[in-house]
């Protein structure tokens, strides 16, 4: 069994002018990124290889999550990536359960795309700042990750945490 960690970046600050892809986290977003680590410590989820976005709000949201040192890429290609792309950056990871931290609007489609049947949440459909899906594969290499696939096994958002 492979594990995907699906993690769409904390709230960002849209009032400091800077390019899209250097914009921090805003106070409630580094609030919630902390939450969502504590989430998945609480939860024994913890990923031991992480695919992120070069982007500075996916950078700061892993820090803050307080995860250890793990075996990180940063991938330029994440940066506002679709399915394809997402699925992509997976099927080339080597870890058991991988943290996938990236971006909307192409988070949200993987994430309905990548589970065979959603979580039963009011908010899964439109994954908002910080939203976390689970979701396991029936694989033994990331190779042979395929869209419908995976079971949901949890999910949450950083509201029900914070």
């Amino acid at each position: 069994m492979k594990r995907l960690i699906l993690m769409r970046h904390a709230k960002s600050d849209w009032s400091v002018g800077t390019p899209d892809h250097a914009r921090p986290l805003n106070d409630r977003g580094r609030r919630s990124a902390e939450a969502l680590g504590d989430w998945l410590r609480t939860e024994d989820i913890l990923p031991d290889q992480v695919l992120c976005s070069s982007a500075a709000r996916t950078r700061e949201t892993l820090d803050l999550l307080h995860l250890g040192d793990l075996p990180t890429r940063f991938e330029d290609r994440l940066y506002l990536a679709g399915p394809s792309a997402l699925l992509k950056s997976l099927q080339a990871a080597t870890g058991a359960t991988v943290l996938m931290l990236a971006h909307n609007p192409g988070i949200c489609d993987f994430a309905n795309a990548v589970v065979a049947r959603g979580p039963n949440h009011p908010r899964f459909a439109d994954y908002p700042t910080g939203a976390t899906l689970v979701a396991d594969f029936d694989i033994d290499d990331w190779a042979d990750a395929r869209l419908g696939k995976a079971t949901s096994h949890a999910f949450t958002i950083p509201r029900e945490l914070v």
